[in-house]
């Protein structure tokens, strides 16, 4: 066995918040400052995570669609990343995905920083924001909290070296320490199946060495390295701690935000293997009629597992989603066959659908859906589910009166002579009838007359004639209670 050999790698960062706050802006930022032309020219490839060097200390970034990629792997409890960083929008403020976000960090449970983007735009107020993130139980250093913040703009790099030494310190504060003569494990971040070159997947190691050779596995998959890169596509023996890799060896696409790790055969990995099976028991207990059925396919299975964890917190109270297929690449003809049979909906996420398909689907009128934006597809799921939820009927009690005389008795209807003694009565009410304080009968009011007029309702304290029709013959001296039904269709919450 080897000795142990502790070291403190570099801290993996994740980038979260609301749309077109800057994300994307703020990585690009980091590469323009951080990794050279000459570098950068090298990079061939995205492989999702990269890695730069500040002050001679390294840091990891995510460089994903950070919410998507976060959603899948706080999901299966993985902390991939060390720190996470909330960018906010000076000029705009809090959104909706910058509250998703919040919640996301604090389930994780690791350390944030607020950064304040786009702090160049003269419309530009940190400090509003900064009140504003109170209200989530956000409170940063310079409000009397703890939590850092810092302004920055992404367009001309104002704040961005003092970001990076704010995430140095804070990983100073972590303790980052792991055993690099370990066996390797970490987290899956990327994956997807290459025509050319098979299963890639991108790993963030965290703890231990990945050499060429290892026999790697997850709970769904395993495998033996052949190739590991890094991010800019130049081939390694070994990968170490926090580092992000490109390696080729998995016999599948493993599911993101799995835990890796590196066994002694493909005998033992295999015996760690546990499929993931979800059970439809909930689609016992509820009529058919209110089940979403749905397709997916997604570009890549970071997209796939982020939308399965998204859709998995939609309320499913009233109406249930049942996915039929979920997987990487384009619509095609057995996506379209299936969803004819099984009346599915079919949903793509960043993938084509070729001439073909599209043809087949509207002679089968199958409905594709496709979308460019996680958030979009959500909303537009959320709205065919609630499609699927069974109106629900209301009552509300209307008024009370008590019958003074009957006019007229025919077989199935009287005119009766009453006082609204609570309430108010309407035309085309519902009626229940009280004899001596139980319920005998039930019927309706068709038609309400005062005064020798036919009018649409009548008041506490009046006096009227009413056209009862009814299963029970009403005497003198009983109560009618009033009430409507109303039909509405609920919300899924």
């Amino acid at each position: 066995m080897e000795n142990r050999k502790l070291i403190t790698r570099p801290p993996v960062v994740v980038i979260l918040g609301h749309v077109d706050h800057g994300k994307s802006s703020i990585l690009e930022s980091i590469k323009d400052l951080k990794i050279t032309s000459q570098e950068s020219g090298g990079i061939t490839q995205h492989i999702a995570a990269y890695q730069i060097e500040h002050e001679g200390k390294q840091i990891t970034f995510i460089d994903t669609p950070g919410h998507e990629a976060f959603s899948g792997m706080r999901s299966r409890g993985s902390k991939v990343a060390d720190i996470a960083i909330l960018v906010i929008a000076s000029e705009e403020g809090i959104k909706p995905q910058t509250k998703e976000a919040i919640k996301h960090i604090k389930s994780v449970g690791i350390p944030m920083i607020v950064v304040l983007n786009k702090i160049d735009k003269p419309e530009a107020d940190p400090e509003k924001v900064k009140r504003a993130l109170m209200t989530e139980e956000i409170i940063v250093e310079s409000m009397g909290g703890k939590i850092p913040s810092v302004n920055v703009s992404a367009q001309t790099n104002q704040g961005i070296d003092e970001m990076l030494e704010v995430i140095s310190l804070i990983a100073e504060m972590e303790n980052l320490k792991v055993d690099i003569n370990a066996s390797a494990d970490g987290v899956v971040i990327e994956s997807r199946l290459d025509s050319k070159r098979g299963v890639t997947s991108t790993l963030i190691i965290k703890s231990g060495t990945l050499k060429n050779g290892d026999v790697i596995g997850t709970y769904s998959t395993t495998g033996k390295v052949k190739i590991i890169e890094d991010f800019r596509g130049n081939t390694l023996e070994l990968g170490t701690p926090s580092m992000p890799v490109l390696v080729i060896g998995f016999d599948n696409p493993p599911i993101v935000g799995e835990y890796f790790r590196v066994f002694d055969s493909i005998g033992e990995a295999r015996d760690n293997q546990q499929q993931e099976k979800e059970l439809p028991e909930k689609l016992e207990k509820v009529d058919q009629e209110s089940v979403l059925k749905l397709i997916i396919k997604a570009d890549v299975s970071g997209s796939l597992e982020a939308i399965k964890e998204i859709l998995k917190n939609i309320p499913q109270e009233k109406a249930i989603i049942q996915i039929l297929k979920a997987e990487i690449g384009d619509i095609n003809d057995s996506d379209i066959k299936l969803a004819k049979i099984s009346e599915a909906m079919t949903v793509g996420f960043r993938v084509k659908t070729n001439n073909t398909t599209q043809k087949l689907a509207l002679r089968e009128r199958v409905r594709i859906v496709s979308f460019d934006v996680i958030y979009q597809l959500e909303e537009a799921v959320r709205t065919a589910l609630e499609k699927k939820i069974a109106h629900e009927t209301v009552r509300k009690d209307l008024g009370k009166m008590k019958v003074l005389t009957i006019f007229k008795t025919d077989k199935n209807s009287q005119i009766l002579g009453c006082r609204v003694i609570d309430g108010e009565i309407l035309k085309g009410a519902s009626l229940e009838i009280y004899r001596n304080e139980e319920k005998v009968g039930a019927g309706k009011v068709s038609k309400i007359q005062k005064e020798k007029k036919e009018v649409g309702e009548a008041s506490k304290g009046s006096e009227c004639g009413i056209l009862y029709k009814g299963d029970i013959i009403v005497e003198e001296d009983d109560e009618l209670l009033a009430y409507s039904q109303e039909r509405y269709k609920p919300g899924l919450e």
